[in-house]
This record gives structure tokens, sequence and C-alpha cells, in this order.
């Protein structure tokens, strides 16, 4: 080979060698940019899909994703009517109270019972959550109560853990459904979900049950806070029953409330637990005795509506109690050590 051929060939290698220091940094730098624009463009894709739904028999509905729909407990045939109108397939509860499984079942829906607490989602239930929002039929409806925090919570960590929504949907999926920013273990919930692995969930095996047991505890929280509610629509219809749930008695309702308070107090748990955690419920049981011996009195006297003003003094005594209970005990977050 000669002299000339030889100069070539090094020439060509060194500018082929110059031509890859050049181009393939550039190249890394696009594969870089397209991974951004794309995981930018999931984002917004998932940002349209959040959205406030209207609905006539469902509480604070909100449109997560495509499969996935956050809201409050469907109580009536014609809620369920609607989720079924809806095309809802599985129904998952995050909520203590048990599943009303037979009403579902009339309009075709599958029920998954899934409770966790206002203290926030644990890492077990966090992983359940993410495989039933990815491989049970959907779409799917999570409520709680009143579909403003629990669910939302549930929905978006699950959504995110699973890999349907990017991770900076979470937190304004809780503001859009009104979650009380005190719920501070929600929120640190939805902070701090990411997506898994898609073998971790392959290999996670769930029996997803249509009513799961809950501690009695946590089951006669539960029915307090339904009869609190329903005082609370009582004192809004002026402590009379209100038109939309003429079943609702005012004075039975309120003796109910007050039944549930004493049997708690009757309970070893309750008497195991410290001091002001007793004091709380006692101060609800004696305010809630009251208020049916005042509106006994009222209601003997030609229930005046004139009259009604001094019944608000007693549930706000009761709500003052829960709420201290509640910030003290029950909404701190799970990663917290509990208050003794």
């Amino acid at each position: 080979m000669d002299a000339f051929s030889l100069r070539t060939i090094s020439r060509v290698g060194s500018f082929l060698v110059l031509a890859t220091l050049v181009v393939a940094p550039m190249a890394l730098s696009q594969v870089g940019t397209t991974e951004d624009e794309a995981a930018t463009q999931e984002s917004e894709e998932a940002s349209k899909s959040l959205s406030k739904m209207e609905s006539d028999h469902l509480p604070n509905p909100v449109r997560i994703h495509p499969k996935v729909i956050s809201g409050g407990l469907p109580e009536s045939d014609e809620a369920f009517q609607e989720l079924a109108d809806l095309g809802v397939k599985t129904i998952i509860s995050v909520n203590g109270m048990t599943p009303d499984i037979e009403t579902a079942g009339k309009y075709g829906l599958r029920y998954v019972h899934l409770p966790h607490g206002y203290d926030g989602i644990s890492d077990q239930r966090t992983k359940e959550l993410a495989k039933a929002v990815r491989d049970l039929e959907g779409p799917i409806y999570i409520h709680c109560h009143h579909g403003k925090h629990r669910s939302p919570a549930a929905a978006s960590v699950a959504c995110v853990s699973a890999g349907l929504i990017p991770s900076e949907l979470a937190i304004p999926i809780l503001k859009l459904a009104g979650t009380n920013p005190g719920y501070v273990g929600l929120y640190d919930s939805a902070r701090r979900a990411s997506a898994f692995e898609t073998q971790l969930l392959d290999q996670l095996e769930v029996e997803f049950k249509e009513i799961q047991e809950i501690p009695p505890m946590a089951e006669a929280m539960v029915h307090l806070s339904h009869a609190n509610d329903h005082v609370a629509l009582i004192a809004e219809a002026g402590w009379t029953s209100p038109e939309d749930h003429p079943d609702l008695d005012p004075s039975h309702e309120v003796l109910l409330l007050r039944e549930l308070f004493t049997e708690l107090l009757r309970t070893e748990e309750v008497a195991s637990e410290p001091e002001d955690f007793r004091a709380w419920l006692a101060n609800s049981e004696a305010a809630a005795k009251e208020l049916r011996r005042e509106l006994e009195k009222w209601k003997a006297a030609g229930s005046d509506p004139e009259k009604t003003a001094h019944f608000a003094k007693f549930t706000q005594r009761i709500s003052a109690s829960c709420k201290a209970c509640h910030v003290k005990y029950r909404d701190i977050p799970i990663s917290q050590p509990q208050a003794q």
C-alpha cells in the first residue's frame, strides 16, 4: 500500500473518531430530550382526565383517570344505578363500614373492601390498591364516606403506584377533591407515592374480599360518624326531619348518638385509653344526653322554630371533643409515633 493510501485511511479514521465524539453526545442529548418530552406529554394527557364530575346521587365524584373515579358512599339504588350508567364495573371501598354488596350486585357491580384510616395509607395497602386499579375490571369507583378525604388519597396513591398517572398529580387530586390539609397523613401518603416495578405487582398475591373485618373500635367510630352526620342533617333542617330523609326523627337520632358514646365508654378498649381520650368521649356523651332532654322539652312546648338556637351549643361541644381527639389520636401520619 502506498503512502498516499495510508495518509487517506488515517485521515478518514480521524474524521470518524471526531464525528463519533461530536455526534454521540448529541444523540444521547436528543434521547434524553425525547424522554423528557414524552414524560411531559404523559403528564399533560393525565391532567386532562383529572376533573370534577356532575352527579345527582354520588357525593363529590372526581375523575382521576379514564379507568378510575373517586367519590363518596353510594347510599341508594339511584346511586348504584348511576355508577352502572357510568360503566363502572368495580367499586373499591376504603371506608370502615360494611359495603352494601347486595345492592351493588343488583346492578352488576363488584365490591372490594380495602379500608384505611385518616392517618395515611400503609405500604401494604398501597400495593393492594395499586394492583386493584391495574388488574381489576374497570372503570373503578373508589369511595370513602364523604368522598373528600380518604378516597381521593387512595385513588391518587393507587394510580401513581400503578403507573397510571405521574406522581406530580397526586397532591393536585387531593386539593381538587377538597381534602382537608389537616389530614397530614393522607397528604404524606400522596406525596411519597411513586410507581412500583411491574414485576412487584405481578408477583403480589392479594385476595380481594368483598368485606374486611375491622377492629371493634374502628367499627364503633364508623357508626358514630354516621350518627353525627344524621344529627347535622337534622340541625340544618331546623331540628325537624329533613325532607330528603323523613325517616330521621330528631329525638331518636340524638338518642342513638348518645347510646353510641355510652357503649364505647363501657368497653375495655376505651378503659385502657389515656385519660383525655376518655374525657372527650364522656363530654360528648353528656352533651348528647343534654341535647335530647332539651329537644324533648322543646317538642312538648310546641316545637317553636324560633327557639332552637341554644341546641347549637350541644352539637358544638360534641364537635369540639371529637376534633380534639382526632387531632391527637387519629389524624397523625402513620410514620409518626402515636401520642400517649
